[in-house]
C-alpha cells in the first residue's frame, strides 16, 4: 500500500512539473532524455504522439528526424504523467514549437486518440495523410496494431539505459 501511495504521488507531483533542459539522447521516433542543470538525464515520452515501434519500417526515420532536430539543443518539457516503463510523459517544446505536433505533421508518427476523443495532433495527422508526408506516404501500421499483431520488439543487448553525449 506503502508503495502505491509513493506511485501516486509522484505521477500527481510530475503532473504538474515543468523542466528546461538539454536533450542528451534520442532513444527513438518518441522518447528522449533531457539533463536538467547538471542531473542526471531523464527520459521523457513525447506526450500524445506514437512513433515506429524500434523493429518497425519507419522507426530509424522517425528517430533521425528527433534526433536532427533536438539533440543537444534546449528544450522545455511540461509533464503529465509518468508511463509504466518509469519515463515521465510530457510535452516537449523547442523554441516555443511543440514537437510532439512538429513530428506528427511531418509524418514520423501518430497522433492516437482515446476512445472516442481524437488524439491532440489529429488536425496534424489529417495534413500530413493528405500531403502523404513520411509513414503516410506508403501503407503503414499503426504501433498499436504493430504490437498486438507482432509483439514487442526485442530488447537491445547490453545497456539498460542509453549512453548520454557530453
Amino acid at each position: 500500500m506503502r508503495r502505491l501511495f509513493a506511485g501516486l504521488v509522484l505521477v500527481i507531483a510530475t503532473s504538474a512539473h515543468a523542466m528546461t533542459g538539454v536533450v542528451t539522447h534520442v532513444t527513438d521516433g518518441d522518447t528522449v532524455w533531457v539533463r536538467e542543470d547538471g542531473r542526471k538525464p531523464v527520459s521523457v515520452r513525447l506526450h500524445g504522439v506514437d512513433a515506429p515501434e524500434r523493429c518497425q519500417d519507419g522507426d530509424e526515420e522517425a528517430t533521425e528526424a528527433l534526433s536532427s532536430r533536438l539533440l543537444r539543443r534546449q528544450v522545455h518539457v511540461e509533464t503529465h504523467a509518468v508511463d509504466g516503463y518509469g519515463r515521465l510523459v510530457g510535452t516537449v517544446t523547442l523554441g516555443g514549437e511543440d514537437i510532439g505536433e512538429w513530428l506528427v505533421k511531418q509524418g514520423h508518427a501518430w497522433s492516437p486518440g482515446y476512445r472516442n476523443a481524437p488524439g491532440p495532433y489529429a488536425d496534424a495527422e489529417r495534413l500530413a495523410r493528405s500531403r502523404r508526408r513520411g509513414l503516410f506516404a506508403r501503407p503503414a501500421i499503426e504501433p498499436k496494431v504493430f504490437r498486438k499483431e507482432h509483439g514487442a520488439c526485442p530488447r537491445p543487448s547490453g545497456r539498460s539505459r542509453p549512453a548520454t553525449s557530453r
